[in-house]
């Protein structure tokens, strides 16, 4: 029998001591709901406290466990919008290289025609333009509603969902799928030429404005990556990406397809894949934070020092579920492999060890889709370019190195995106050329490599036993509070 298609609305009943989630369709029946109790704290007398964090929980517990009952009923409550294009949720990435998903711009646009009444009469008379962060500040910086200008670069552009990426254009047939008025976008440029000039009104005025990228992007020019090189950024979350050159490799193992750069009105496109990690800093912080187990994130390598290994300890990160390679939303964090012998420090290198097997397993996939060995530079060597906050822990690039099985280099300034950005506009104004930019095959002799130590056999034998760690996540967002 063939589900019923019913639109729907899900409220949130959230109490003192339960969440209780329901759908109901568009006769307001109840068609699937879910209850989950979570705890009351009483730290002092006449005190009531909650743990937010559980509440959260219980509230995706309840959505997810009321979804599954509408559904078990023959009811389809999937995402509307995914169901009305042949494609699914991959309908738009042969344009836009982009799954369909609410952390793009598209999506965005569409919510605010759809329900701010304001937006829409803007739109109908003229009066509303968009644009991502990067348009509203050079809008601003180049006279705003005094003449500014309405522009974005490619890189940007290729993050809404809306550009077509082998045109570098807006993409015609996407804005008339999801009636996107073409009027409001702004003129897509280059990521490295004169834009405009910074108007009266700033500290400094009449400079040029002649770089512009995507925070990514930036750091790929900056740590001056060319086809076959990948780089990493470290912080809360992790980003590696691969240049794919001037080929567009679109991902059979869950990367995003995207530019790399443009540098220049009449420069070649430099395609890449890319991975995103959710946690990486994210779980320092959780050590700090949550468990008191370091005072400050600088902590963690001498405590990770004190022990040679982490004694058989594996930790997988997956508090909101795994991005890429994995995709899993069902996943939760685990902390497998403890015995007696098991402290804090074995704890501390696990967690620095999470991050790393992470960036290895986006690597992989990338080479895979890019059917290619790593790039090859220095020899033969394929070289990591890592940048970030978490680079200046040497330990956690000792063990990068070490599972990967290939060097990891540092830069002396490890604030790549910035140097990215002040490249792309003083190519742009003719300070250096792009030759001189990518003349040092992106290292120096300030920069530190960090070469692996391990033992093949250790490392494969590593590399399985996080495997088996990343599968006992699988499944256990029902798990109950």
């Amino acid at each position: 029998m063939a589900k019923k298609e019913v639109a729907f609305i899900g409220a949130i009943d959230q109490g003192t001591t339960s969440t209780r989630f329901i759908i109901y369709d568009q006769d307001t029946k109840c068609i699937g709901s879910h209850q989950v109790e979570f705890t009351q704290f009483y730290p002092e007398a006449g005190w009531v406290e909650h743990n937010p964090l559980e509440i959260l929980e219980s509230v995706k517990i309840c959505m997810a466990k009321a979804m599954d009952k509408a559904t078990a009923d023959g009811h389809n409550v999937d995402g509307k919008l995914e169901k009305e294009f042949s494609g699914g949720r991959t309908h738009f990435v042969d344009t836009c290289g982009l799954p369909i998903s609410t952390y793009f711009s598209a999506l965005k646009i569409l919510w605010l025609l759809e329900n701010v009444d304001a937006v829409k009469q803007a739109v109908k008379t003229g009066d509303a333009l968009f644009g991502t962060i990067d348009t509203w500040l050079i809008w601003n910086l180049t006279g705003g509603i005094n003449g500014g200008l309405h522009v974005t670069d490619v890189s940007n552009a290729s993050r809404t969902m809306l550009m077509n990426i082998k045109t570098l254009d807006w993409d015609k047939a996407t804005l008339e799928a999801l009636k996107i008025s073409p009027g409001i976008l702004p003129k897509i440029v280059s990521n490295s030429e004169v834009i405009g000039k910074i108007e009266k009104g700033w500290p400094i005025t009449g400079i040029p404005i002649a770089g512009c990228l995507g925070d990514q992007h930036a750091a790929m020019v900056g740590q001056a990556c060319r086809k076959g090189e990948a780089k990493s950024t470290y912080g809360t979350g992790a980003f590696i990406l691969l240049n794919t050159g001037e080929e567009i490799v679109k991902s059979k193992h869950g990367l995003l397809t995207t530019l790399a750069y443009k540098l220049g009105p009449n420069a070649p496109t430099n395609y890449a894949l890319e991975g995103s990690i959710a946690i990486a800093g994210a779980a320092v912080q959780w050590l700090r934070d949550s468990l008191g187990i370091i005072k400050s994130a600088k902590e963690i390598e001498e405590l990770a020092l004190k022990v040679e290994s982490a004694g058989g300890v594996y930790f997988v990160p997956a508090f909101n579920g795994l991005f890429a390679p994995w995709w899993r939303d069902d996943a939760r964090g685990v902390c497998i492999g403890i015995t007696r012998f098991t402290n804090r420090s074995h704890i501390a290198r696990a967690v620095l060890e999470s991050m790393c097997f992470q960036v290895k397993d986006v690597l992989d996939s990338m080479h895979k889709d890019a059917s290619q060995k790593d790039g090859k530079q220095k020899g033969g060597e394929f070289l990591l370019r890592v940048d970030g906050g978490a680079t200046v822990n040497n330990l956690l690039m000792q063990i990068q190195a070490d599972l990967l099985g290939s060097p990891v280099v540092r830069p002396a300034d490890i604030e790549t995106t910035a140097l990215g950005a002040a490249y792309a506009a003083g190519l742009a104004i003719g300070v250096w050329k792009e030759g001189e930019i990518f003349a040092s095959g992106g290292t120096s002799k300030t920069d530190t490599t960090f070469r692996p130590n391990l033992e093949e056999s250790l490392r494969k034998k590593k590399l399985e036993s996080w495997g088996k760690a990343v599968e006992r996540t699988f499944d256990l967002a029902d798990l109950s509070i």
